[in-house]
């Protein structure tokens, strides 16, 4: 399945980026001057990475101030990679990409879009870069985590958001106090991962940059868009978020359209194993799955209309195992099982906390030391939302304890930058409301809207889903041309191929 590119597939947090309505024009930030091309050291990548080396790619460690303001002082190295485009004589420069998060590495993901890029990938030096402090950039890790107690035969709500609260609590010391954070936390902010993609922009002698970004990825070139509107070239913006809202707020309006994707019989069975579960964790595969666990799974699988039947799965096998049956559990709750138990699942909630702690935007009115506030926002949406409700309105982020605001304000998005928009109507991440928000914000912009309910339009043959072909024509269309769309289209509900999995 296509997993959530928001701290990552077990939290399910869209990539969330606080901001405000831009009132100043944008100016070109005075950071990373041009350099000469040649001045970074090409190499093999690193054994980790085989797929860039099969493909023929480099990699290199690039420099950068670990503070913008102080552009002579103590650096940090971003990892970067780049396959060279195929047709010299049509070469129109350099595409990076992110895949969303934030937390998520990106070295190779520039490479992956390849399949769903065509011949528009000959055109281009592919330019993956893991963003700072995450993968083989410099690296950031916090304490280790203390072993997590298991829920017990018994809980009730209040009982498991008071442990959510206690969780949160403790990874924001962990991540304070460990090693040399102190110093370094201040500076993971999506402003700076903005300026370090220009850095790598202006290590490689170009002009300009092209750029891809899905989820928080596209809110970090919506970004990039203010803070450098003249080094931006082709600029492809998918799921983008309401740059005015507070992170809290966004996620507290990813419950609705989750809700909605829910109906019938199944709903039915949901609520009641939930129901069972807030009392009595399910037990399975030698674990118990309290409900915040059984809402964060479900929440993973409605995201994507082609997981219908994994999701029915789910609860069917959940249902048998509340029920006292021992079950074997089915390929999908497997899946999500092992996604739970996973080592890299601690490492990217991580990478997720520290730039939305950094971006700033979670909300002051009941924190911290007041945990009442969420508290009575999740049981008030159990009304309107009592599947979703009461996950998405007791999110209790890390940010709540993090002892330290924000170097910087969050980005004001307001600017002409030519760019193509792409949004699913029914994104039940990010919701589609946000996308028209940052659409009026970036007036030179263009909206295509995909009827379907998912996360994230381009490229999703690549993942085994239902390919949306005016999208990824359009898209590859003006990475290649350079025109934009003459006005907003829909892209209708494509029909599923044979062998794609509904």
């Amino acid at each position: 399945m296509r997993i959530a590119s928001a701290v990552t597939a077990g939290l399910g947090l869209a990539g969330l980026l606080a901001g405000g309505v831009a009132a100043a024009a944008p100016q070109d930030a005075p950071h990373a001057p041009q350099r000469p091309r040649g001045t970074v050291a090409w190499g093999p990548c690193s054994a980790e990475q085989k797929e860039l080396n099969e493909a023929g790619a480099q990699c290199a460690k690039l420099d950068v101030p670990l503070d913008y303001a102080d552009p002579g002082g103590r650096t940090i190295q971003l990892a970067i990679s780049r396959i060279k485009a195929k047709s010299p004589g049509q070469r129109r420069g350099v595409l990076l990409s992110n895949p969303g998060g934030p937390g998520g590495t990106g070295l190779a993901n520039t490479l992956a879009l390849r399949p769903a890029l065509k011949d528009v990938a000959d055109r281009y030096d592919l330019i993956g870069f893991d963003p700072r402090f995450l993968g083989e950039s410099t690296p950031l890790s916090c304490g280790p985590a203390p072993r997590p107690t298991p829920p017990g035969e018994s809980t009730t709500p209040r009982r498991d958001f008071d442990a959510s609260v206690r969780s949160a609590r403790d990874t924001a010391r962990r991540c304070q106090e460990h090693g040399d954070n102190a110093a370094l936390l201040p500076h993971a902010s999506t402003r700076n991962v903005a300026r370090d993609m220009d850095a790598i922009r202006a290590a490689l002698g170009e002009r300009e940059l092209s750029y891809y970004g899905v989820s928080y990825g596209a809110d970090l070139g919506a970004v990039y868009t203010q803070l450098f509107p003249r080094r931006a070239d082709r600029i492809v913006l998918d799921s983008s978020t309401d740059p005015a809202a507070t992170q809290y707020e966004l996620f507290q309006r990813s419950g609705a359209p989750a809700e909605a994707a829910l109906s019938g019989r199944l709903r039915a069975d949901v609520e009641r194993l939930l129901g069972h579960a807030e009392r009595h964790p399910v037990p399975v595969a030698g674990q118990r799955l309290n409900a915040p666990l059984l809402r964060i799974l479900f929440k993973q699988l409605v995201q994507h209309e082609e997981n219908d039947e994994q999701l029915a799965s789910v609860v069917a096998d959940l249902t048998k195992a509340a029920a006292g049956e021992q079950i074997e559990p089915g390929p999908a709750l497997a899946g999500l099982l092992e996604l739970l138990n996973s080592p890299e699942l601690e490492s990217s909630m991580i990478g997720g906390a520290m730039f939305m702690c950094g971006d700033g935007g979670w909300p002051a009115g009941g924190w911290p030391g007041k945990p009442a506030t969420y508290w009575k926002n999740m049981q008030r949406s159990r009304a309107t939302q009592p599947v979703f409700g009461p996950y998405v309105n007791s999110m209790i982020a890390p940010c709540a304890f993090w002892g330290a605001a924000p170097r910087e304000p969050g980005t004001k998005i307001g600017n002409a930058v030519p760019v193509l928009m792409l949004q699913a109507r029914h994104d039940n991440n990010v919701p589609y409301e946000g996308a028209l928000a940052l659409h009026r914000r970036l007036t030179g912009s263009r909206l295509l809207t995909a009827d379907i309910r998912a996360h994230g339009v381009y490229g999703r043959g690549n993942d085994g889903l239902t390919p949306v072909p005016c999208a990824d024509r359009t898209v590859n269309d003006y990475l290649r041309d350079g025109e934009l769309p003459a006005a907003d289209l829909t892209c209708p509900h494509p029909a599923p191929k044979a062998g794609v999995r509904r």
